[in-house]
C-alpha cells in the first residue's frame, strides 16, 4: 500500500481514493501533492487532503498483455495473467484516476461510459506482506 494514498474507510465512508485540493483555485490532484498546486494557473495555495468520489465513468480501457517493469511487483516464475486497466472520470472531481479492473473483469466487459466504482484490491503477496491497491469494478457487479 501507498501511504496517504487511499484508506480503508473505518469511519464508516468506505474505501476511498485520497487526494489532495488546492484551497486556492480548487484543483484537485491524484496522485496527492503536498508540496505545491500542479495548476500552472495558479498562485498557490494550501492543499487539503480530501476523499475522492467512490464512483465515476469508464474515460477509456485497454487490456495490459504482457509483464510490467519494476516497481511493479510479480512473482516471475509465475505464468502472466493479462488484466484490464481503465481509465476512469471521477464523478465529482472530473479527474481522471488510471487502475486495474477487478480479477475477472475483461475488455469485452466495459464500455466507454459505463459507471464503475472504487474498490479494495491486492496487487501482489508474498508470506509475510500483502501490498494492496485499488481497482475499479464495474456498478452491479458482485465481488
Amino acid at each position: 500500500m501507498v501511504a496517504g494514498w487511499f484508506t480503508e474507510g473505518g469511519d464508516g465512508s468506505g474505501f476511498r481514493l485520497l487526494g489532495t485540493r488546492c484551497s486556492a483555485c480548487g484543483a484537485v490532484f491524484f496522485p496527492r501533492e503536498d508540496a505545491y498546486c500542479r495548476n500552472p494557473g495558479c498562485g498557490g495555495g494550501d492543499l487539503e487532503e480530501v476523499p475522492l468520489s467512490r464512483r465515476g465513468r469508464i474515460w477509456s480501457y485497454t487490456d495490459s498483455r504482457y509483464r510490467p517493469p519494476s516497481p511493479y511487483v510479480t512473482n516471475p516464475e509465475l505464468p502472466w495473467e493479462p488484466y484490464a486497466l481503465i481509465a476512469v472520470e471521477l464523478e465529482a472531481e472530473r479527474i481522471v484516476v488510471l487502475g486495474q479492473a477487478v480479477p475477472g473483469v475483461t475488455v469485452a466487459d466495459l464500455a466507454v461510459g459505463m459507471e464503475v466504482e472504487v474498490v479494495p484490491g491486492v496487487l501482489y503477496e508474498d508470506t509475510g506482506t500483502t501490498w494492496m491497491t485499488w481497482q475499479w469494478r464495474p456498478t452491479g457487479v458482485a465481488g
